[in-house]
């Protein structure tokens, strides 16, 4: 494994930080204990340029290199999840119902350590655009921070990142060209019949019958109305309906996800929604109302792009340590926005055995931190380099 030697004695500073913000876990775009805790340790570290209050509490910082050049972005995520920690570490959530549930703490004392290594060598032309951002976790921060205008106002021409891989062999890369993970989409189905005595279902039209029906009939979208070897996922996860044993309720509710990777299959999906809800409802003389909430797009790495980044990595980790055509996963990240608006790619590092992210279990190794501070800065000495 190929540390940086410098950024391998920033190890303790990364965990220090990264535990810090372990115990002070903050949602969505409301994080001001944390991004104030970055902007300081970003001015202690002496960047050139610290912009904050972008998407609320966002925060970009520049790094000059030496000499005229392109802006690289590097991005960290740093929002927590709704979940009680019960890791039982000495420094777990002073949050109640809050934890860092998926690394995003991780993340970013990793960019923070490249950041302080970066600034001290500007061993780079051109500069480096620091981007961390709140609210992956449901909102799009990402989406706010790039119609925000941070691409074009730091002049932005490429932007990567990374994310813990708990499960996948320590210190490991994982990316690809082309879609990576899934578009993230949400539907609800309210059928509407005819409330009434549970023992005279003659007098009613029974809501609950006819959403169990729909149910069923929306798996036959994959199975029958989807080509095979394409990827697709419709699930549904809740229904809710009725209050007691003896009245037929009025309502049923049909809530779920679905996960693409293209647009054409993602309105092949809406357009049976529509028709099986529509249909199968009236079967049983009830009446469906369909709403389908676009999410997240899919992560898309540019294909150039993610081939640089697997050959950086594999200069840390050694070729061995990179799986450059991983398969994608049906997840979704909302780094999807930043690499709709401008290339790049994103990728995977393994952290070994452990809980799984978003498990009130889960707790970031602090020991792949030098690996992936070694590779962000690696990029940008590599793609951007002196003379």
């Amino acid at each position: 494994m190929a540390i940086i030697n410098r950024i391998g004695d920033l190890g303790p500073d990364m965990t220090a930080w990264r535990q810090h913000l372990h115990t002070i876990p903050e949602l969505s775009f409301d994080c001001p204990k944390t991004s104030a805790f970055i902007k300081e340790r970003l001015t202690e570290i002496g960047v050139d340029e610290v912009h904050g209050d972008i998407a609320q509490t966002g925060v970009v910082a520049i790094i000059n290199g030496q000499g005229d050049g392109p802006t690289m972005g590097l991005r960290a995520d740093f929002d927590a999840l709704p979940i009680t920690e019960e890791t039982g570490v000495a420094y777990a959530s002073t949050h109640p119902g809050q934890m860092h549930a998926c690394g995003h703490d991780g993340h970013t004392a990793m960019l923070l350590g490249a950041a302080k290594y970066l600034t001290e060598t500007r061993n780079f032309s051109g500069r480096v655009a620091l981007i961390f951002q709140p609210a992956e976790e449901g909102g799009g921060g990402g989406e706010v921070m790039v119609q925000e205008g941070i691409m074009d106002t730091f002049n932005i021409k490429d932007v990567y990142a990374i994310h813990n891989a708990p499960g996948k062999d320590f210190g490991k890369f994982h990316t690809r060209a082309g879609p990576i993970m899934a578009a993230a989409d949400t539907f609800h189905i309210t059928i509407t019949g005819k409330g009434g005595h549970a023992a005279r279902p003659h007098d009613s039209v029974d809501p609950v019958v006819a959403a169990c029906a729909v149910v069923t009939a929306l798996q036959t979208i994959v199975s029958r109305n989807h080509k095979p070897l394409d990827q697709l996922v419709i699930s549904t996860t809740q229904i809710h309906t009725g209050t007691t044993d003896n009245v037929i309720p009025e309502t049923a509710y049909i809530n779920g996800t679905v996960r693409t990777f293209d647009k054409e299959v993602q309105a092949m999906v809406v357009r049976r929604m529509e028709e099986i809800a529509a249909g199968t409802a009236a079967a049983y003389g009830c009446a469906a109302q369909l709403d389908f909430e676009f999410g997240y797009p899919p992560t898309v790495n540019d294909a150039s792009k993610a081939a640089f980044a697997a050959k950086v990595a594999a200069d840390v980790a050694g070729d061995a340590g990179v799986d450059a055509d991983v398969e994608p996963v049906m997840g979704a990240e909302d780094f999807s926005y930043m690499l709709e608006a401008r290339p790049g790619a994103y990728l995977m590092l393994g952290q070994g055995e452990g809980a799984g992210v978003h498990h009130p279990k889960y707790n970031f190794n602090d020991e792949i931190a030098p690996i992936g501070a070694s590779f962000f800065a690696r990029l940008v000495e590599t793609a951007q380099p002196v003379g």
